[in-house]
């Protein structure tokens, strides 16, 4: 049985800065491929950042130089740094799982992810 928990979100002024977590139970983050989505109120759900099992990670154009996706040691969480938030930033965000290692499609594909979490918030004003 794995799942995914967010926390970390909340309300921030523009140029605030917010870290995200991700805690799965049932897996770990190092032997997984991770990523965080995230979806605008009223938009679809887009790919932000993603860290593969060997630490490769890539970022969506929009946030590249203000966020940053990491996990700890232990392999037991996976963060989102956010730097320099903006209104635009604010959406649900989402943990996401995938037992793959991005082969076959791109990284930010919704398919290349099993499993996700139920989201945490970020509010940006």
């Amino acid at each position: 049985h794995v799942q995914l928990v967010e926390s970390g979100g909340g309300s921030v002024q523009t140029g605030g800065s917010l870290r995200l977590s991700c805690a799965p139970s049932g897996l770990s983050v190092s032997d997984f491929s991770m990523a965080w989505f995230r979806q605008p109120p009223g938009k679809e759900r887009e790919a932000v950042a993603a860290i593969r099992r060997d630490d490769l990670t890539a970022y969506t154009d929009s946030v590249k130089g203000r966020f940053s996706i990491s996990k700890d040691n232990a392999g037991s969480t996976l963060y989102l740094q956010m730097n320099d938030l903006r209104p635009e930033d604010t959406a649900m965000y989402y943990c996401a799982a995938g037992e793959g290692g991005w082969f076959g499609g791109p990284w930010s594909g919704v398919n290349q992810y099993d499993y996700w979490g139920q989201g945490t918030q970020v509010t940006v004003s």
